[in-house]
């Protein structure tokens, strides 16, 4: 058996459902996608995209020869559109509520790439979604799919759920055949996006992604996007779930990674109460943790807003005194939405006055 096929076989022993090999020297388009992005301003708060060892995997280690690419399903056995129908409840998405998917690939991955270099004898580095290193253009390359109309990756036996990992190796192992795009005349996903976030096929702007507002970016959602969110409160699976791919996809086989039903859906009224102690340990082990407490009840009230459940005002009452004005100011937007003039007239009248932020100020209007 060559390297390659050891290889394979070895991380089939591990448990990965895809790998694949690319040439990491080859020149790729990859690069002035990037620029472009970026020139468009389209990353929005993310500036750790700008670096330049982003641009190929060489800008990244010089020594790199070989790209593998491992793939893990994580295929959920819901339906995300679906759950957008439970208003009283928020919904994070599919790869978020479980156990954080760094620690359990990258764990794999070391194996193997500790088996890789006493096989080749040459040095490796492993990256998992943590570095400055294009995962999905790789993983194209490297044969395990392509990047869809939603810049995601696409498999054609795994759909839109696969976490990806990569080894660098000084290694020259043969490469496996870039995969070609099987995408066709289909716009499901594009159809699909509640704020209209892909300005064309094969392009995003993050600053109109649900998943970028409710995790990535800092400061108050914009009032554009809000009704939009509906009940996401972290992240959004929509352009992933409606792939027609995904219907060969099978359910995630990793159980140290499997959805769990409590973090994927609860109530938002018992979210919306948690401090940043309660948080921390619901959430503790989980890639939501990383968000924090302030920004991911933010998204919650957003929700609450939402829900049309006037029920559910309570809820966002009781954040009004919150220490934190992203919290304060999506409470005031909760509450102007399920309480009537009259009532809404009154928490302003008791609580508008007090207020020295002026972002939630302004919310009271």
């Amino acid at each position: 058996m060559s390297l390659s096929e050891r290889l394979k076989a070895q991380a089939r022993t591990l448990g990965f459902d895809a790998i694949g090999v690319a040439d990491a020297r080859a020149p790729w388009q990859a690069a002035t996608w990037l620029e472009e992005f970026l020139r468009e301003g389209r990353h929005g708060d993310m500036g750790w995209m700008a670096q330049d060892r982003r641009s190929h995997p060489n800008a990244l280690w010089p020594y790199a020869k070989s790209a593998i690419v491992v793939g893990q399903s994580y295929a959920p056995d819901d339906d995300a559109i679906a759950l957008l129908e439970r208003k009283q409840e928020g919904i994070v998405s599919a790869y978020a509520a479980r156990r954080d998917y760094h620690d359990v690939i990258k764990g794999k991955l070391k194996q193997l790439a500790q088996w890789l270099a006493r096989e080749s004898g040459a040095d490796v580095k492993v990256f998992v979604d943590t570095a400055p290193l294009m995962e999905k253009p790789l993983a194209q390359r490297a044969g395990l799919g392509w990047q869809g109309k939603h810049t995601n990756l696409v498999s054609r036996e795994h759909g839109s759920w696969l976490f990806l990992g990569a080894i660098l190796s000084a290694a020259e192992i043969e490469p496996d055949e870039a995969q070609t795009d099987h995408c066709g005349s289909c716009r499901a996903c594009l159809d699909a996006c509640p704020t209209a976030a892909f300005p064309a096929p094969y392009q995003l702007d993050a600053r109109r992604c649900l998943a970028y507002l409710s995790i990535e970016h800092k400061g108050q959602i914009s009032r554009e996007f809000r009704a939009p969110m509906g009940n996401r409160i972290y992240g959004c699976d929509d352009c992933l779930a409606v792939c027609p791919w995904n219907k060969f996809a099978q359910d995630a086989r990793e159980t140290r990674i499997a959805l769990r039903d409590d973090l994927r859906l609860a109530p938002l009224a018992e979210l919306a109460a948690l401090d940043d102690a309660a948080f921390r340990v619901r959430y503790a082990g989980t890639p939501v943790k990383r968000t924090g407490r302030d920004r991911f009840v933010r998204n919650v009230l957003v929700a609450v807003g939402n829900s049309g459940d006037p029920a559910l005002a309570s809820a966002a009452e009781a954040r009004l005194k919150d220490e934190s004005p992203l919290v304060r100011g999506m409470a005031v937007w909760a509450l102007a939405r399920l309480l009537d003039e009259a009532a809404f007239k009154r928490l302003k009248s008791a609580h508008a006055p007090r207020e020295s932020d002026a972002s939630v100020t302004e919310e009271w209007g």
